[in-house]
């Protein structure tokens, strides 16, 4: 008999949403439970996907399409999780920064972090310091991840984290940031708590500042 569980994490790396979707169902009605199914499945599969990304075997369409594909399997198993009370490794508040319209870098993270175990709260883009705090206050996100795709919008990664710092609840929240231009040094310089160059590694990262 074929392991369920196998086919889901191949479904996922192929990028096969409708195979995902009816051997996520078929686990289930199987007894399987959502959570092995998360863990052994999505969540390894996703893990995998971004292990191939940094090994150059796969590139950004191959991630967007294995991410869709586990994206269509979480929908399914997130009304069971929520029943079998599993918690996220932890709530991440997603963002373009103020200026910036550019989304696409944003979305895969956001993929790449909900295949990893957390909650996202996807703020958009153009998202001023001032919804990043209320992300931290009123939606209680561990986790900030800012995203900038021009220089020019960028000094408002270090307002943000300055905006953080005034609120008070700078020291509740790691603050993770990533984009064409972004670096390292650049994170140091305004007291960022990460960089990730990509989406995988800024999966890991992540789990690492929430010590998952």
């Amino acid at each position: 008999m074929e392991n369920k569980l196998d086919v889901i994490r191949e479904g996922i790396m192929d990028g096969d949403m409708h195979l995902v979707e009816d051997k996520v169902h078929e686990a289930l009605d199987e007894g399987t439970s959502a959570p092995e199914i998360l863990n052994e499945g999505l969540i390894k599969a996703m893990a995998e996907v971004g292990r191939l990304f940094e090994d150059g075997e796969y590139f950004v369409p191959e991630m967007l399409i294995a991410a869709r594909a586990m994206k269509a399997g979480l929908a399914i198993l997130k009304p069971k999780l929520v029943d079998a009370d599993v918690k996220p490794v932890g709530r991440v508040a997603a963002g373009t920064v103020k200026g910036d319209l550019h989304d696409i870098g944003k979305n895969l993270v956001c993929m790449m972090l909900e295949g990893a175990g957390f909650e996202i709260v996807d703020l958009g883009t153009d998202v001023s310091p001032e919804q990043f705090v209320d992300a931290v206050k009123s939606q209680g996100a561990g986790v900030i991840a800012m995203s900038a795709l021009l220089t020019t919008t960028m000094p408002n990664m270090k307002n943000t984290i300055d905006a953080l710092e005034e609120s008070g609840v700078r020291d509740t929240v790691k603050v993770m940031i990533g984009g064409a231009p972004v670096t390292q040094a650049y994170a140091d310089e305004i007291g960022a708590d990460g960089y990730a160059p990509d989406a995988s590694r800024a999966a890991t990262l992540a789990k690492q500042l929430v010590g998952a």
